[in-house]
């Protein structure tokens, strides 16, 4: 399981890295490029919080500024590494509440997977935007990427 995860993580950080190396190039980036970016920053950041039984520092909805994505997606990424290098068992439960304040249970297994799929959702998102807004979409799919 371990190898599994860090080959999702690794694409992950990879299609994450170029959408933050083109939108560092552009003299305007898309404000709702800007806040989808940000919510898989933020999302990414929660749940390695919620699995480490830490208080996450972001929030859902808080938009980043596009200078400090690559700081924030790097230190996302160290600690998903750390997460899975250190886990025995991914079936492990683990109670948390999410930002309603609701008591949920998940198995890690379930919230590292979660990161990876909504990840892969945002930056669909974030290629439409692109589109949209007469750029050039990137190409995040995980067999461009295994290309």
């Amino acid at each position: 399981m371990k190898v599994f995860f860090n080959q999702l993580f690794d694409y992950n950080f990879y299609c994450n890295k170029k959408i933050i190396e083109a939108s560092t190039a552009l003299d305007v980036v898309p404000q709702n490029s800007i806040a989808l970016f940000s919510d898989i920053l933020n999302m990414h950041h929660i749940y390695n919080e919620r699995i480490a039984k830490r208080e996450p520092k972001y929030t859902f909805g808080q938009l980043h500024e596009v200078s400090t994505w690559g700081d924030i997606h790097y230190e996302n990424q160290r600690n998903s590494f750390d997460i899975t290098s250190e886990s025995e068992d991914f079936e492990k439960r683990i109670d948390y509440e999410d930002s309603k304040g609701e008591l949920l249970i998940h198995t890690m297994q379930d919230m590292l997977f979660h990161i990876i799929n909504e990840s892969t959702h945002y930056r669909a998102l974030i290629d439409m935007d692109f589109k949209a807004n007469g750029l050039e979409p990137l190409r995040t799919n995980y067999i461009t990427y295994k290309h």
